[in-house]
């Protein structure tokens, strides 16, 4: 048994508290200062306001000026905060980290440094105290895992990826359960970079939902699934790409973090949801305002792949129109432009 703090009390670092719990570990979640009403829901009945569930009751909820407290004799760490959070995490989590505590993300998305396109991980390292930076090496959980479905014990695979073996070996010992099945893969750049592109990706391919709904249309068999299936086959085709301009391993596209996680995103996750209100013919503004303050990492991953990707393009990584479905979700998302899909642009 270990001792696992947990920063981040949110639908995800909630619900990877339950096979944790599961697998014979005390488990102690801390919420963030935007988590307060969570935790104290969390204290006084052990029901989580967005998941709409009981949780475990032996789940300790920490508030955040408890961290310390929970943080005491913890020998894994986990960080579920929003991609937004990750460098306030690394202030907040420096004092207890060591090199001999895995530290696991399960954070997702990518920021563009104006000559990089850096992964959480590292972000998160570089945001520790100097003496601790390449010490820690941060592992993170990629592939296809929605956490209403994991805090109630669907079956689950995932990826976790990280650049020290020996902290990945005994984190998949650490996670798994006989529901919860993680995979141990080295390739930190692809598994990542897929993570992130997916929340956009699923967005576009959920164009289709919308767009069948604006004409009349009602969900069965015959729908607009081939427009789906070609932007999804596009998404994969460009995920591919990007994950080999920026040095991974291609392969990852086509496994649980890629095509896996793109799959679930689409169709159970809060991306395909807003993708479905945009073709659907909402404002960006109409349709965030629907998702009730979900949050929408798509919107960053697109605001950082059309920073990064005149650099990539620069550089040869990139060919010049190589990804004409990211640069028309990011017409469509960022400058406010109707759908209006470019499919002979697509492959190639």
């Amino acid at each position: 048994m270990a001792v696992i703090g947990v920063l981040g009390a949110g639908m995800m670092g909630t619900a990877l508290c339950v096979p944790l719990l599961d697998a014979g570990h005390e488990v102690r979640l801390v919420g963030t200062h935007l988590d307060r009403e969570i935790v104290e829901s969390l204290k006084a009945r052990s029901h989580h306001p967005k998941l709409r569930l009981d949780v475990p009751r032996e789940i300790r909820p920490f508030f955040l000026e408890e961290l310390e407290a929970a943080m005491r004799g913890v020998e894994v760490i986990g960080v579920g905060v929003s991609s937004a959070g990750v460098h306030w995490a690394a202030e907040r989590l420096g004092p207890f980290v060591r090199p001999d505590i895995p530290v696991v993300m399960i954070t997702k998305g990518l920021e563009w440094s104006g000559t990089s396109l850096d992964v959480l991980p590292d972000v998160l390292e570089r945001g520790l105290p100097p003496d601790l930076r390449g010490k820690v090496a941060p592992a993170a959980v990629a592939g296809p895992c929605i956490a209403g479905e994991l805090a109630r014990r669907v079956e689950t695979c995932v990826v976790v990826t990280g650049r020290d073996p020996e902290k990945l070996r005994r984190l998949r010992a650490v996670l798994a359960t006989s529901y919860y099945h993680p995979f141990v893969s080295a390739d930190v750049m692809g598994v990542e970079v897929c993570a992130a592109l997916k929340n956009a990706y699923a967005m576009g391919i959920a164009f289709a939902l919308g767009l069948h709904e604006k004409a009349g249309g009602v969900p069965g068999s015959i729908a607009q699934h081939n427009y789906e299936a070609a932007v999804f086959a596009q998404s994969v085709r460009e995920m591919t790409l990007l994950v080999k301009a920026v040095g991974g391993d291609p392969a990852s596209a086509a496994g649980l973090p890629g095509v896996g996680d793109l799959d679930v995103t689409t169709n159970g996750g809060r991306t395909g949801r807003f993708g479905k209100l945009l073709g659907s013919g909402l404002s960006v503004a109409e349709a965030v305002e629907r998702m009730e303050g979900a949050t929408l990492e798509c919107l960053d991953i697109l605001r950082v792949m059309r920073a990064a990707l005149p650099s990539l393009q620069a550089a040869g990584a990139v060919g010049a129109g190589a990804v004409p479905l990211l640069e028309h979700m990011a017409e469509v998302a960022l400058d406010g432009k109707p759908v209006a899909m470019p499919f002979a642009r697509f492959f190639g």
